[in-house]
């Protein structure tokens, strides 16, 4: 088993790489590219840049949360297919810098929730919390001013501005939504991927 930390890239964490490699056990980071909006190609390039920069600290790039799946995609919409193909496209990207491990969710909305982002701790040392009874007294449509609120400064990965910004639309596209029509669309997504994953050449990490 490989012990890695979450890493939310530098100028979206606090925490720098050469004290999460001071951590012991840990060899490796997984980590995103938070500033490509969804539904882009991930370039090669900028895959390539955060690789170096994780092992110039010692470390390894063991895996990626998330590849965030565009919500067209999620709603079923007539536009999915090119963003699947762009999903595709950054998977094959990942894959030939020997990346093995890419996390997503197919959550409407919301990837995730916390209700703070720097929690403070009796020791002075801050961390993400989620408190159910705090979270679910908030509205929806003031969530995000509730999370930048307890953010202390730091970003939310996942909380793409483009999408927070349409939020109401959002909400209305969903209405009658169910639960089913998820599943069905979830499927679409998986049924149209698999095929490229026998096509990705997955290569041996640089060690």
């Amino acid at each position: 088993m490989k012990m890695t930390l979450r890493w939310f890239g530098g100028d979206h964490d606090s925490v720098p790489l050469k004290y999460i490699r001071q951590v012991p056990g840990v060899r490796g980071v997984v980590t995103s590219l938070p500033d490509i909006p969804v539904g882009k190609v991930w370039p090669a390039e900028e895959i390539a840049a955060c690789k170096e920069q994780v092992e110039a600290a010692g470390l390894q790039l063991e895996g990626i949360e998330s590849v965030n799946v565009h919500e067209d995609i999620k709603l079923g919409r007539p536009e999915r297919d090119r963003y699947i193909e762009n999903y595709i496209r950054t998977m094959k990207n990942l894959s030939s810098h020997g990346i093995h491990l890419i996390c997503y969710n197919f959550m409407p909305v919301f990837d995730w929730i916390r209700s703070d982002l720097a929690k403070c701790l009796v020791d002075d040392a801050t961390v993400l919390a989620y408190e159910a009874e705090m979270v679910e007294k908030v509205d929806p449509m003031g969530m995000l001013a509730h999370m930048e609120s307890r953010a202390d400064g730091f970003s939310l990965p996942g909380w793409e501005p483009e999408r927070m910004n349409i939020l109401e639309e959002l909400f209305t596209a969903y209405k009658g939504f169910t639960e089913d029509d998820l599943f069905q669309n979830l499927k679409y997504f998986l049924d149209s991927i698999m095929p490229a994953l026998s096509l990705i050449h997955i290569s041996e990490p640089t060690r």
